[in-house]
């Protein structure tokens, strides 16, 4: 059966779809010898594709892996950075790091911490990280000043960005400091480009430290795992995985589009 390449190449672990089209785009894929074009296809059962010149097939796909990583500030939510800064796969066992095609599910802003997803399974960071999935992320974040009752509001009920409102938001006050600064927790249940650090400006109230600590039920503390240290990763439980696959099947998100923009983390 013929699908698209770029597909293909995230169903069998070698990327994410989007990062299979840059490879596309940048001519680093091939198909039966020629150069493969974006949106062409190909029958992964007939047809021989290549990627860096290296032949792919069903059985040399690396088994599944599904991490839960606690992001330390200054390290890019990336696989390669071209400013040289460290990346959330350096933080991987060299075994993990190497040919497993494991890849960060969105990401977080490079002085942002937390909660941050990697995975070798293309197709679900694929639908995970669509814009029509609205999966709730819970953030701690320290903002300067104390935000009053009526900007709380109006955060909670959604703040215009570059023409659009966000999607209402869960904003609780958790404490106050010395400094008069103030600590909020903060659910999200979509996630446009630094979009807390955004809306915190716009209200007057800079973002001070921004910290992700769950995302949906899967949590750097939990009941049932112990809290994830800064730096480090522990695989996803039989329980959190198959929540984040019932997400792809829920009735109210619907089927992605093709070249529709994908969501991109806090």
């Amino acid at each position: 059966m013929d699908e698209r390449v770029q597909k293909i190449i995230s169903q069998w672990g070698i990327a994410s779809r989007r990062q299979a089209e840059q490879m596309i785009l940048a001519g680093r894929v091939r198909l039966n010898g020629s150069v493969v074009q974006l949106g062409q296809k190909a029958n992964p059962d007939l047809d021989l594709i290549e990627v860096d010149g290296k032949a792919i097939h069903r059985e040399t796909r690396p088994p599944l892996i599904y991490l839960l990583l606690n992001k330390p500030a200054g390290v890019v939510s990336s696989c390669v950075d071209p400013q040289g800064r460290p990346t959330v796969l350096s933080l991987l066992s060299s075994d993990l790091r190497s040919g497993s095609g494991i890849h960060p599910v969105g990401r977080l802003d490079a002085e942002s911490t937390g909660a941050l997803l990697l995975t070798n399974d293309g197709e679900l960071t694929f639908f995970l990280t669509h814009p029509r999935h609205h999966i709730p992320k819970t953030y701690e974040v320290w903002v300067e000043g104390s935000p009053t009752d009526a900007t709380l509001n109006r955060w909670r009920q959604g703040v215009l960005l570059e023409g659009k409102l966000t999607l209402p938001a869960q904003v609780t006050v958790v404490k106050h400091n010395s400094h008069g600064n103030t600590c909020l927790k903060i659910v999200l249940r979509e996630g446009r480009n630094r979009q807390i650090r955004r809306v915190a400006s716009l209200l007057g109230y800079p973002v001070i430290y921004l910290h992700r600590l769950a995302i949906g039920p899967i949590s750097l503390k939990s009941s049932q795992a112990p809290f994830l240290p800064e730096g480090r990763y522990r695989l996803l439980k039989d329980s959190e995985i198959s929540f984040l696959k019932a997400q792809i099947a829920l009735p109210s998100v619907g089927v992605p589009v093709e070249g529709e923009e994908s969501i991109a983390d806090e």
